[in-house]
């Protein structure tokens, strides 16, 4: 059954992904010209860019912050800028040495990451919440040309070096930014997350890099077909 991120039920976990905001009323925009599935899963390849602005990420610091995620069942990196993505379709970003960000699975709407901030008031001692939702937008962008498109955008080289499961904390198009390598050979793809202040402009940033590759805007839709969390 093919998806319609427009039609998504609303009583299911990804309804809010509906919400507006000026990046979603842009996609709202490229979907009135809807893709053929063929069209769309090859720009998936070439090139592509989707706001997850609206899944539930959360951050926890502190030196008693490893044990509380172990003990709500989550496996850690061995160390700083290093991700291990979780058996349910969760990311676990290590910043520092007690620093953790976590990335909501599209699959579920971000309900096991939602779940995990509404219980931050028991975190015990040694151990402190760091609401992401308000301060970090949250893009992916997907296709073979990323690290040649981050060598325009970024000092830092993401070719071989950067790895899938590697995180860097550096700057794109002059903004604070932290990247993930999340995909593989089948389907590169990166996590970005920024100022959410600034998500707009660098939104349009990233659309007019893609131009170069022919690559453009997705929905989630497709994300969710291709098994992206």
């Amino acid at each position: 059954m093919k998806l319609n991120p427009m039609e998504f039920d609303e009583r299911s976990p990804l309804a809010e992904l509906q919400l507006d905001t000026p990046v979603l009323q842009h996609q709202r925009r490229i979907f009135a010209a809807r893709l053929s599935e063929g069209e769309e899963a090859a720009l998936l390849q070439r090139g592509g860019l989707a706001d997850l602005s609206n899944l539930p990420r959360f951050g926890l610091r502190g030196a008693a912050a490893a044990g509380y995620l172990q003990g709500q069942g989550y496996v850690l990196p061995d160390r700083p800028n290093q991700a291990l993505r979780q058996a349910a379709g969760e990311w676990v970003l290590r910043l520092s040495q007690s620093e953790y960000l976590l990335l909501g699975a599209l699959a579920d709407g971000g309900a096991r990451v939602a779940a995990l901030e509404a219980a931050g008031g028991d975190l015990g001692p040694g151990c402190y919440p760091l609401p992401r939702q308000d301060s970090h937008a949250w893009l992916i962008l997907t296709g073979t040309q990323l690290p040649a498109l981050f060598a325009k955008l970024c000092g830092v080289d993401l070719g071989k070096p950067f790895a899938v499961g590697d995180v860097v904390q550096t700057s794109v198009a002059r903004l604070n930014a932290i990247l993930l390598n999340a995909g593989d050979g089948s389907l590169p793809h990166f996590h970005l997350l920024c100022d959410r202040a600034s998500a707009h402009y660098l939104w349009h940033v990233l659309l007019d890099a893609l131009e170069e590759f022919d690559g453009g805007a997705l929905g989630v839709a497709v994300l969710l077909e291709a098994g992206v969390p």
